[in-house]
């Protein structure tokens, strides 16, 4: 495999802004990102795995992604988060608009940040984001 890159423009609820509380990042549910991931069994509940993401000054990070399932077993949600970020998130002092941005060579994961950029004006129309994107290598 080579390498893989998904970049998170943060929301307000990903950098606790808000003041509310909320189970990790939210993945959306497309092949695309979640193929950057390793595949989660849905037969389980809940299934989980935890990942060492590598970060630019050395330190290595344990961050979690989960199916949280428990729709297929009497309940309500069905979605995937990457969980246990807040601690990388505080310590870079990332906000609003700046950007995680994780990477993959085959089971080596590797997690960096980019500050905010500025929006962009394309022919009179304001571009924004959509949160996720993959960058093709």
């Amino acid at each position: 495999m080579s390498e893989r890159k998904i970049v998170k423009v943060l929301s307000a609820n990903d950098t606790g802004e808000t003041g509310g509380h909320q189970a990790g990042i939210l993945v959306p549910k497309d092949p695309a990102l979640l193929s950057f991931f390793p595949s989660l069994d849905a037969s389980l509940y809940n299934p989980r795995v935890h990942l060492r993401f590598l970060d630019d000054g050395g330190t290595f990070w344990e961050f979690a992604f989960i199916y949280y399932n428990n729709a297929l077993f009497d309940g309500t949600r069905n979605e995937y988060r990457l969980t246990r970020m807040t601690k990388y998130i505080r310590q870079a002092g990332l906000t609003v608009g700046d950007e995680v941005i994780l990477s993959r060579d085959d089971d080596r994961y590797m997690v960096s940040h980019a500050r905010k950029q500025q929006a962009k004006v394309t022919g009179g129309i304001l571009q924004l984001g959509t949160g996720w994107r993959v960058i093709q290598l």
